[in-house]
């Protein structure tokens, strides 16, 4: 699209590929102009050796400039594999459809296409402030993660570099991969992992990264380049095969993660590293640099005014690029922790790692390679067979298999989310609960879970919350029960809680944390601390108060055992009482209920045993956590393990893994799947049975889930607000036979119609 305005002159800080394609493209709709580049190394200077694009960048570099498109298509190695060789095994996955280059070729490329077009091109030339750029119309500052211009400039663009804990260092080799491959290989020092990938006919790049302490151990932190190769090759000897590594300033580092909370001042922009970076296990900054320049030059064309085209620039890639790196996160998290899957099936441990960023889905990789995700289905099955002792028909998807704990069996993995609905009286249901849960037992989920309802009239969060504390509530939340039981194949539980000091507030949809106008009733928790500034100081619990709290549980323990219900979970998150002891943040205590994460634990264990006494022993019982606060002095990762394996040696059955709402400046972050990495620590570092909630909408989110180990249980919320009978339409489509309600039998055929 062409430009709207007229630029002059273009000056491109950084000769990489984001910035020689930005002058590219920017030559191309700007033939007038002049546009120089300046670089602060040699022309055929560069670090790494291969880079690799998707299928499907290859095609937004086609439509950006058909002429670089060429050259670069005609230089690539294409593969549709990749291969994991773990534990003795090597399991291939295809299609998947990636290309990778050399990286000098690449700029060689971009350098003539550049000269072809007019761009003026200068070596060894370092600019790094804007008073070098002359009287340039737009400074376009692609210099790479450690950039000069950026750093000058920082109060304009705020840049965040974080480093992450690992290590690795970028070799390369003559071993002709034929696939993308992982290597898993451990030693008296500890675990390496490997990716690796050819690029050339006879060269490939060979990424080697560990922990740490793994370096150390190593003596890899006094190695020289030299010693470095000659530890790797004898490490990977056998794959190798007798080729040899190559180095190439290969100098162990840490992985910096980069993010600028402003992408542009003025005329100047910040393009590629410089302004973002994504881990290497997911993708390529150089896709992302050059589709940085394919958006600035678009955005130039569709806005008059600069600062708008900048504006619309940043906003874009912000969205574009937020997402890559929510999932980098989540991938360079993954390979962070890679000792947590050591102990997982080799098919299990594999398709862990290919969903390991959560973009790609069960479903997605069925479409790609349905044999595979078939072999994986299967053994989903047996496991889910012997674990439960039913039997698991062929071809059932894994959200599809039944679960046991203790006495109960639940014939889905598909759990609806306890969702306060802040319409009881005085804590008693009525009808509109019998319709909410009725209808959503008769959805077909395996599990449906009564909201938080409290444990006495003073641990309420509201007025209108549901109660366990008077007999009338019992006989109430009974007819609920029996509905359920009677009329679909789904269990019932419930969640029992106390407030703490977020009691006493407004309505939700009336004002949410917000005290009551008057009839206010006194508040406890652990330390004296209000909720918000708006909200009463609680009491500091005193031993009695304690006692009396746990004595409430044990009685509306009672009360739920009397309704009928099937399981019973233990509200510990989300700031209300018991999760006011965990977090630090709100547990200020001296005593011994304050301090280490034994002594903050030892309250909410107390209760928990006397519910577990008081609680049938074929029946199981569960506990909600909040894994992370969201809040700097928060609880910590491995206090939330720690906290997990005590309930788990205290016969916790299952952990329902959630996040934050501790403190009410807490700045989470929200995303697809945000919380489920959570569950995977629980449930793979504290050997305990998990549920993960949080942004699950779609069935290939739930079988990615229960397929990887992330999770034993799949709790959705707004899905099932949506659609009551979400589990059984989702069945439907992956043609899963799931029998409806007799009065229902006549849609099970039926195929809606939308337009």
């Amino acid at each position: 699209m062409p430009i709207s305005r007229k630029l002059d002159r273009i000056v491109c800080v950084g000769g990489g590929p984001g910035g020689l394609y930005s002058a590219i493209l920017l030559k191309l709709e700007n033939p007038s102009a002049k546009v120089e580049l300046f670089e602060r190394n040699r022309a055929n200077d560069t670090f790494g050796f291969g880079v690799v694009f998707s299928d499907k960048t290859m095609d937004n570099l086609a439509a950006a400039d058909e002429g670089s498109h060429r050259a670069i298509l005609a230089s690539f190695h294409h593969w549709d594999d990749i291969d994991t060789h773990f534990d003795g095994r090597v399991i291939k996955s295809t299609g998947h459809g990636f290309a990778g280059m050399s990286r000098q070729k690449l700029l060689t490329i971009l350098q003539n296409r550049c000269r072809e077009l007019g761009v003026e091109m200068s070596f060894e030339k370092e600019v790094s402030s804007l008073e070098e750029c002359g009287d340039a119309d737009l400074v376009i500052v692609a210099d790479g993660v450690n950039s000069v211009f950026r750093e000058r400039h920082a109060d304009w663009f705020s840049p965040k570099v974080v480093l992450r804990p690992n290590k690795f260092t970028w070799l390369g080799t003559s071993f002709p991969f034929d696939a993308f491959t992982f290597y898993f290989e451990e030693n008296e020092d500890g675990l390496f992992r490997v990716h690796a990938y050819r690029y050339e006919a006879d060269a490939s790049t060979f990424i080697v990264e560990c922990r740490e302490e793994t370096w150390r151990r190593a003596g890899l932190d006094q190695a020289s380049e030299d010693e470095t190769i000659a530890y790797c090759e004898k490490l990977f000897e056998k794959q190798l095969a007798g080729h040899r590594l190559r180095k190439n300033r290969s100098l162990w580092r840490n992985f910096p993660t980069v993010k600028n909370e402003h992408w542009f001042h003025g005329n100047v922009v910040l393009v590629g590293d410089a302004v973002h970076t994504a881990h290497f296990s997911i993708g390529s900054g150089t896709k992302l640099a050059m589709e940085d320049a394919i958006e600035l030059v678009r955005s130039l064309g569709e806005h008059e005014s600069l600062d708008d085209a900048l504006a619309s620039y940043e906003n874009e890639g912000k969205e574009r690029v937020g997402s890559i790196q929510r999932a980098a996160q989540v991938s360079l998290e993954w390979f962070e922790n890679t000792e947590r899957y050591m102990d997982l099936d080799p098919l299990q441990f594999t398709f862990s790692l290919l969903t390991r960023s959560l973009r790609v889905t069960h479903d997605n990789l069925e479409m790609r390679d349905p044999e595979l995700v078939g072999e994986v289905n299967d053994w989903v099955r047996r496991q889910a067979a012997k674990q439960s002792g039913a039997e698991v028909p062929k071809e059932t998807p894994p959200m599809f298999t039944p679960l046991r704990l203790r006495g109960l069996e639940l014939d889905n993995r598909v759990v609806v989310s306890p969702m306060c609905q802040y319409s009881a009286e005085d804590g008693l249901i009525g009808d509109w609960h019998l319709v909410h849960l009725g209808s959503r037992a008769t959805g077909g989920a395996g599990l449906v879970m009564a909201e938080m309802t409290d444990v006495s009239r003073d641990a309420r969060i509201t007025p209108g919350c549901a109660g366990m504390y008077d007999p009338k509530h019992v006989l109430a939340w009974k007819r609920v029960v029996d509905f359920v039981h009677e009329h679909s194949d789904s269990k019932i539980g419930i969640q029992l809680g106390h407030a703490g000091r977020k009691g006493s507030t407004k309505l939700m949809w009336i004002g949410p944390d917000e005290p009551l106008d008057d009839g206010n009733w006194p508040l406890l928790a652990p330390s004296p601390l209000a909720y918000s500034s708006k909200s009463q100081i609680p009491k500091e619990m005193s031993r009695g108060d304690m006692e009396r709290v746990r004595d409430d549980f044990v009685r509306s323990t009672r009360m739920v055992n009397d309704a009928g219900f099937d399981l019973l979970e233990l509200h510990f998150a989300h700031g209300y009482l018991l999760a006011t002891f965990l977090s630090p943040l709100t547990n200020h205590r001296t005593d011994e209920f304050g301090g280490s994460i034994e002594n903050r634990m030892r309250f909410p264990l107390e209760l928990f045993d006397a519910v577990r006494r008081a609680w049938p022993e074929d029946k199981p019982l569960g506990v909600r956590i909040s894994a992370t606060d969201w809040a700097p002095g928060g609880i910590s990762e491995t206090d939330v393990v720690e906290a997990a394996k005590m309930l788990r040696e205290h016969d916790c059955d299952i952990i329902d893994v959630s996040a934050g709402q501790t403190v009410p400046d807490q700045k989470p972050r929200y995303g697809r799947l945000f919380q489920t990495p959570f569950s995977e620590l629980v449930r793979l570092e504290a050997g305990i049975k998990t549920m993960t909630v949080g942004n699950l909408s779609s069935y290939g989110d739930t079988n990615s889930i229960i397929a990887g180990g992330r999770a034993d249980l799949c709790v959705l919320a707004r899905a099932h607000l949506y659609d009551p009978y979400w589990t059984r339409h989702v069945a439907n489509e992956q043609g899963h036979e799931v029998e409806w309600p007799a009065q229902y039998r006549s849609v099970q055929r039926y195929t809606p119609r939308f337009k």
